[in-house]
């Protein structure tokens, strides 16, 4: 069979002894069909690995033409940041348990990754988000996120007030327990929990969620993403921004975090048949008779 991608990386999430072994599964049978074998070096061990070439997580995207995650949704949230500069596409087997990402049962891995590399697939591109902590006007912190840019009182407790403006125009002032900037992608995780709007995946929005208001007036909403989110905090004692809930920035009064649609886009791609709705229906249990 005819390989449209050549050199592969593998990532898996090293907890489990049953993920490793799917990994090590997946790899000898990539590796029988001439397919070059790429293993992410935090996954596995050595000794796990056996043959292939382990590398360096950071050197994914310049060494692989496509990412298998083996995981779940946070796993390949890690690697979507990293891919993304990159313009490589990534496919998602779901060891996890929910998994609006990783949409592939590990029951149909080898079948739906031989039709995938064949190049029997349905693309989706999707955005991420670039945020910028300015301080006093000096960049304190830049990063990257798939999902959410999430702001959060801190330990203290005490909500925080903030400012809000889009594309320069001032929008709102608020007083919560924090706000969440989500991408599409981020609309079915903490945004959904909080009562924001599901995205589909295609559409150009990014949807700006409070967390626990104290006016109930405000509602989430939604704003092209070709725009610029600025927020501006106003006060607050230990307030963070959070990227994806797995890197965080403390803020202070008066700073300064500019969000925008990160310049490339993440490319997923999904098996054959598949169907975003469908997936809603089954992970969020649609239409299931109430006992």
């Amino acid at each position: 069979m005819d390989r449209l991608f050549k050199n592969v990386g593998l990532v898996a999430r090293h907890s489990k002894s049953s993920i490793v072994a799917s990994l090590r599964q997946l790899a000898d049978h990539l590796a029988a069909s001439g397919v070059s074998v790429l293993i992410d070096r935090d996954s596995v061990t050595p000794a796990e690995a056996g043959p292939y070439t382990l590398i360096d997580r950071l050197d994914l995207g310049k060494l692989a033409d496509i990412v298998i995650v083996l995981g779940g949704d946070g796993t390949m949230l890690s690697i979507a940041r990293l891919l993304a500069p990159y313009r490589v596409p990534m496919v998602g087997i779901n060891q996890g348990r929910l998994g609006f990402m990783t949409d592939i049962p590990l029951h149909e891995m080898l079948s739906s990754v031989d039709a995938i590399l064949a190049g029997q697939f349905v693309p989706e591109d999707r955005i991420l988000l670039q945020a910028t902590v300015m301080r006093e006007d000096a960049e304190v912190m830049n990063a990257l996120a798939f999902n959410d840019v999430v702001f959060s009182r801190g330990a203290v407790g005490s909500m925080i007030e903030f400012e809000i403006f889009v594309d320069n125009q001032f929008v709102y002032s608020q007083r919560s327990d924090g706000l969440i900037v989500s991408t599409p992608t981020g609309s079915t995780a903490y945004s959904l929990a909080s009562g924001g709007p599901i995205l589909h995946p295609t559409l150009q929005a990014i949807a700006l969620v409070p967390i626990c208001p104290q006016s109930l007036s405000n509602r989430p909403i939604a704003v092209n993403d070709s725009c610029e989110v600025e927020f501006m905090l106003t006060r607050g004692l230990d307030a963070r921004v959070h990227f994806d809930g797995q890197s965080h920035c403390d803020l202070m009064e008066m700073d300064r975090v500019l969000i925008r649609r990160h310049r490339n886009h993440l490319r997923i791609l999904h098996p054959l048949g598949y169907n975003y709705y469908d997936m809603l229906r089954h992970k969020l249990h649609w239409g299931e008779r109430l006992l």
